[in-house]
């Protein structure tokens, strides 16, 4: 097994502490509204978020910044960083970003020293960039060795899995069916991995009302289980 397999699995590994499971990013608005309720509606919301929230978002910003490691672009870092945190509309998933962001800072950049990871340590006690997931596992990913397509194919992985255990809780679903769902998804994520690797500037950033919608609902449910 290659070290760069077991840095992988380490980067994207769903229990990792950053407070992952403490966000839905608008899942639980979806739920109480009963539009996902069945194992057949969370495998609707999955594809469509994944295909149209997630690739040309998060997905997009990491092949981005990945490149932009590759060329030692600092400026371009900032940048895209800028542009992750004008597109997120809804407060709670702009600020649940940022959060994760700098939780697996805080476990990664004693772990890794490079002009790199120290650059980006400064730059956020300066609070010259926001910090974003997103970018900052691009970052770690880069910096660890990680080829750009695996990267992303753990970061597919461990958003599909997220959504999947929240549903599982929320609807409720069975253990099985969640399982059932991942195992469906694969392809999809598979063929996503492949658009993210080249990802269209055009739609990079891109709304979709809906999800947002929701997920600013959520901040007024009458009773919540997650914070986003």
């Amino acid at each position: 097994m290659k070290s760069s397999l077991l840095h992988l699995l380490h980067l994207s590994d769903p229990t990792l502490p950053i407070g992952g499971f403490s966000h839905s990013y608008g899942l639980e608005t979806y739920t109480q509204k009963e539009i996902v309720k069945s194992v057949e509606s969370v495998q609707v919301f999955l594809t469509e978020i994944l295909t149209h929230s997630v690739l040309p978002n998060e997905a997009s910003f990491i092949s981005l910044v990945y490149d932009a490691c590759e060329q030692n672009d600092w400026d371009k870092i900032i940048a895209l960083d800028t542009l992750c945190n004008a597109s997120k509309l809804p407060k709670e998933i702009r600020t649940a970003s940022q959060k994760l962001g700098i939780r697996l800072m805080k476990i990664f950049n004693p772990l890794i020293q490079t002009q790199l990871t120290q650059e980006l340590e400064l730059a956020l006690k300066n609070k010259s960039i926001y910090g974003h997931y997103c970018i900052l596992y691009a970052i770690y990913a880069h910096e660890l060795k990680i080829e750009k397509k695996e990267a992303l194919e753990g970061f597919f992985y461990n958003t599909a899995i997220g959504y999947i255990t929240n549903a599982v809780k929320l609807i409720p679903l069975s253990q099985d069916s969640g399982q059932v769902l991942l195992f469906q998804l694969l392809t999809v994520l598979e063929n996503l991995t492949q658009k993210a690797l080249e990802p269209n500037l055009d739609l990079l950033g891109m709304s979709c009302s809906g999800f947002d919608i929701r997920a600013m609902e959520h901040e007024n449910l009458y009773s919540r289980l997650y914070m986003s």
